[in-house]
């Protein structure tokens, strides 16, 4: 059986009036790497490492030609740390090689990023630009598929799913 969807958005947003985005960041640059960074690890560790990664490389510019060993030992704490710093510097080469130094705020320029999924993407656009987006991870797809708003698994599956049931203003709460 289907949870309603209006009453069940009702009930988030008397819960949580006044939601925000869990990574600390000051910017669309900031919130994309940390967005990169958060992959497999808590946005609380994230939150511990970005202050000092933004202090020594403060642009896209600056993270794009970071030395990789450097770029490692700063972002090491947030686990697959190799694999982190080689999609941060390439996101970054893009922003400044396509994007002239400045985040794209479409869907489709952001997801045309190394590195970065429709998830990322939907965060940026939603928290950094005020675009609306369904930021699918695990646990939403989960309660997506309890409460009979979906039965898939496959994240674009289930973000199109609900975009379907849930007002467009409603998206990024």
């Amino acid at each position: 059986m289907k949870a309603p969807v209006p009453q069940t958005l009702r009930a988030l947003a008397r819960a949580y009036p006044a939601p925000r985005c869990a990574l600390d960041h000051q910017g669309p640059l900031q919130l994309l790497v940390a967005t990169l960074l958060s992959a497999q690890c808590t946005d609380k560790r994230v939150n511990l490492v970005t202050p000092a990664l933004f202090r020594t490389y403060p642009s896209a510019e600056a993270l794009a030609s970071a030395p990789p060993g450097t770029l490692e030992r700063l972002i090491r704490p947030t686990g697959f740390f190799r694999s982190k710093a080689r999609s941060i510097r390439s996101a970054c080469a893009d922003v400044m090689g396509r994007f002239g130094g400045r985040v794209p705020a479409t869907l489709e320029e952001l997801t045309s990023l190394r590195g970065v999924g429709r998830k990322t993407a939907n965060v940026v656009l939603g928290n950094a630009f005020g675009i609306p987006g369904i930021t699918v991870d695990t646990h939403l797809g989960r309660i997506s598929r309890r409460l009979g708003w979906t039965r898939h698994e496959d994240p674009v599956k289930v973000e199109r799913d609900l975009m379907k049931l849930w007002p467009r203003k409603d998206w990024t709460r």
